[in-house]
């Protein structure tokens, strides 16, 4: 697809955030390619633009077929990260908030502070980054719920999110568990309106408590569920490349985001899992200025949005949101 290189370089300098991004699923493909070329060719076609996967089980097997090798220890973290992280810093990307799966921390043996330290320390000078923690639905209720339990004491961790299958039900506990983490100063997260319908978003903000929405873009199909999330100032963090990849919608062209913004409801974009869509930021902007018509102003409101919801101070914010404002405002 061509794109307008005067576009192109409006959305590069574009101060930007990522408040959607899941680390094993933004491991640089190219590191695999060069620790093993003939397991991991340097063009798979799951890469390629054109790839649908079928189910989410199907693309959760190609996600944990390439990670799980690459991703056993805290240093591997670190690698992968650094690199990761200096692809946000060459596409003018300020601010991150990335996840990495809590059961990892068993799978490897590899305490969560450890984890956490080794994707922070990656982070170059003049990115700030928040580490979060995602779970399946079902962790509650299973020999890891102690891990859950010791969160409050992982130093440097952001945040909590509900990730995985989203046809599985909600833990009873859940929301009480999410309240708790919230009042130890925790952000919680929740993944819904992506494989379910709207009732799931409305469950995530009205029985965990949330804010966040993780997609979310299935409640354009229940005005009342769209309502109760613009009342409550609830943010959508859209990937819009992953919900084409994964068939949420039928093509960007049918995609709901112009929809959403225009219902007042407060969207952020991200990349989800480049490993697995071969996306970046500033394609995710130029998509959905070529397919969905966003002008230049929508798009710094949409870069705005990001820096909104960023866990930075007031003065950490100001100088993004003033040059955002001058664009807007122009």
């Amino acid at each position: 697809m061509q794109f307008d290189s005067s576009l192109a370089a409006f959305i590069q300098a574009l101060p930007k955030t990522e408040t959607h991004l899941h680390v094993e699923g933004a491991l640089p493909y190219e590191l695999l390619h060069a620790w093993d070329p003939q397991r991991w060719p340097a063009f798979p076609s799951f890469r390629e633009r054109s790839y649908r996967y079928d189910t989410f089980p199907d693309f959760e097997r190609q996600l944990l077929d390439n990670a799980l090798p690459w991703f056993t220890t805290a240093e591997r973290y670190h690698e992968a990260a650094k690199v990761m992280f200096a692809r946000h810093v060459a596409q003018n990307v300020h601010y991150v908030e990335t996840s990495f799966h809590l059961p990892v921390v068993e799978f490897i043996k590899v305490p969560g502070p450890e984890i956490i330290a080794a994707i922070r320390s990656a982070a170059p000078a003049g990115l700030n980054v928040r580490v979060f923690t995602g779970m399946p639905r079902d962790i509650f209720s299973s020999p890891m719920r102690h891990l859950v339990d010791d969160l409050t004491g992982w130093e440097g961790l952001a945040g909590v999110d509900l990730h995985g299958y989203e046809r599985l039900p909600n833990d009873p506990t859940t929301g009480q568990i999410w309240a708790r983490l919230r009042e130890a100063g925790l952000v919680t997260k929740c993944h819904a309106g992506e494989f379910d319908g709207p009732v799931r978003v409305r469950e995530a903000v009205e029985e965990l408590g949330v804010t966040r929405i993780q997609h979310g873009v299935r409640a354009i199909e229940d005005p009342a569920v769209l309502q109760l999330c613009v009342d409550r100032g609830v943010t959508f963090d859209v990937c819009p490349i992953s919900n084409v990849g994964l068939k949420v919608v039928p093509s960007m062209s049918a995609h709901p985001l112009r929809q959403l913004v225009a219902a007042g409801l407060r969207c952020t974009i991200s990349t989800d899992d480049p490993l697995c869509f071969a996306n970046t930021v500033n394609e995710e902007y130029l998509v959905i200025a070529h397919e969905l018509g966003f002008t230049r102003r929508e798009l710094a409101r949409l870069a705005r949005n990001g820096f909104e919801v960023a866990d930075l101070t007031p003065g950490q914010k100001q100088p993004f949101l003033a040059e955002l404002d001058a664009i807007i405002n122009g």
